[in-house]
């Protein structure tokens, strides 16, 4: 069966904007019978059961997100923009939705969940992706305006934080993510298509679901809640109205639910929002030093294994956690104190978790032989100053972001470390760099004979524009050389 595409849940532009309903949750007691074990319905009685308590306790914290970017006159436009003004007049001849004349607005729509009683709310990244405002609206109808505290494009995972509650905030408390089982009831809690507070149900239908695809971190719970666009941000929850996940994407044809959705786990949420209460604006984690790749079946059976399983060490730099633990190139590593690994995917959300302090212990199968390894855990060290460079003149580095490579910088754009040199991080959709063809990860080797080692080498040969440029990079350990027109 083909692989469906992935939708990622930003608002669509078309999308109607609904007012910030929240649905009248039945009145009910909202204490939840003791469950000492899970167990299937047994009688008429119980399948009549209603999920009304978990909802009436969770549908409070859960909040719609409304987040837009509005670009003054006068700010840069895009090829598109430039024939709508000439053709038609400033805007395309009239006033975007909620905009001043001149004005450019793009707006956003997603669900978040409040997870600290000061007005912390966790969302999506994509959800305020590129937004300047942010507005929050609770269950009970009530707005407020927002600010941004902390971005982790890596997780997709943001925390805004409501300016100014008025009257108390109810936090939803984390559950356990790592106890759930395939077949375990979960509920939904979003804001899909504007529509309101809409609460779906479902189960579990899989766990550390990894080839997704939407953020570097990929170990997600699928459900079969119906979750649709709007709900980016909002909350998986329990039957105890503990927030297990964070929903995040879909696979979809239509872009509509499917039935196939997935969860960011709670356990990766927590530790995004326990940096954001620590006062960080960025999330920093454990640098390992090392590459692992997937083990195929036919190393499995090389390594006399019955399965493939574990993540092989492909290589390592030096002075790293990694070599100074005395891991080796060839080494299985088959778990991460005591969770089982079966793809790097998986090896790097639960290394991902481990903190910055103390060690970890890999189960590490050498040759014939299991060993274990105690792993120091620290941050990737910035050897030298990234020196951010976003180039803006007319070459084929146009919209391409560019940082001086450091063992910091080699961790968070997932590449293996070269001993010196100028990385692209990221590159700009539809842009010149993006035409060019080139992506982040890529090592920026010459410009024109001329070797580049820092963002200023790169900046100074930039600077004008030329007729030709002939372009070295190092991708994956390969050095493509390309030609373009000026």
């Amino acid at each position: 069966m083909p692989r469906l595409p992935l939708t990622i849940l930003p608002l669509a532009a078309a999308l109607l904007v609904a007012g910030p309903a929240g649905a009248q949750m039945a009145q009910t007691s909202d204490k939840l019978p003791s469950v000492a074990e899970k167990a299937v319905p047994q009688s008429k009685a119980q399948v009549q059961l209603s999920f009304a308590p978990v909802v009436k306790r969770a549908a409070p914290s859960v909040v719609n997100v409304y987040a837009s970017h509005t670009e003054p006159r006068g700010a840069s436009r895009s090829a598109m923009d430039e024939f709508m003004r000439r053709f038609f007049g400033e805007n395309g001849g009239g006033r975007g939705r909620g905009g001043a004349p001149g004005e450019r607005a793009q707006k956003s729509l997603g669900s978040g969940v409040i997870v600290d009683e000061s007005g912390l709310v966790i969302t999506n990244n994509h959800v305020i992706e590129n937004m300047n405002e942010v507005r929050v609206a609770l269950a009970d109808r009530r707005e407020f305006e927002a600010s941004i505290v902390l971005r982790d494009p890596r997780t997709d995972l943001a925390v805004i934080k409501i300016k100014s509650p008025t009257g108390g905030l109810t936090a939803m408390p984390f559950g356990d993510s790592e106890a759930l089982e395939v077949g375990d009831f979960v509920l939904a809690i979003g804001n899909p298509f504007g529509v309101g507070q809409t609460v779906t149900q479902g189960i579990v239908s899989a766990l550390a679901r990894t080839q997704v695809g939407s953020s570097d971190y990929q170990f997600f719970i699928q459900t079969d809640a119906a979750i649709n666009p709007g709900n980016s941000g909002g909350a998986l929850v329990d039957l105890k109205g503990q927030l297990v996940g964070i929903n995040t994407a879909i696979f979809s044809q239509s872009g509509g639910s499917h039935g196939i959705g997935f969860a960011i786990p709670a356990s990766m949420v927590r530790a995004v929002v326990e940096t954001a209460k620590g006062g960080a604006t960025a999330v920093r984690r454990p640098w390992l030093g090392a590459r692992v790749q997937s083990v195929t079946p036919d190393i499995a059976e090389s390594m006399g294994l019955d399965h493939p399983t574990g993540v092989l060490v492909a290589s390592l730099q030096p002075k790293s956690p990694a070599e100074e633990a005395g891991l080796k190139r060839g080494d299985l590593i088959l778990s991460v104190d005591g969770k089982t690994v079966d793809d790097p995917e998986a090896f790097g959300y639960r290394f991902a978790l481990k903190g910055l302090s103390g060690t970890t212990t890999f189960a590490v199968l050498r040759g014939t032989g299991r060993t274990t390894v105690a792993v120091k855990l620290g941050p990737a060290p910035e050897t030298r100053p990234r020196d951010t460079l976003k180039v803006r003149t007319r070459s084929p580095f146009m919209g391409a972001t560019l940082v001086n490579t450091s063992p910091a910088v080699s961790e968070e754009i997932q590449m293996d470390l070269p001993a010196e040199g100028v990385a692209v991080s990221g590159v700009d959709e539809n842009s010149i760099a993006a035409r060019a063809g080139l992506q982040k990860g890529d090592i920026i080797v010459a410009i024109n004979g001329l070797p580049i080692a820092t963002t200023k080498d790169l900046e100074r040969v930039t600077r004008n524009s030329l007729n030709m440029w002939e372009v070295s990079i190092n991708r994956g350990g390969e050095v493509l050389t390309s030609v373009f027109g000026g």
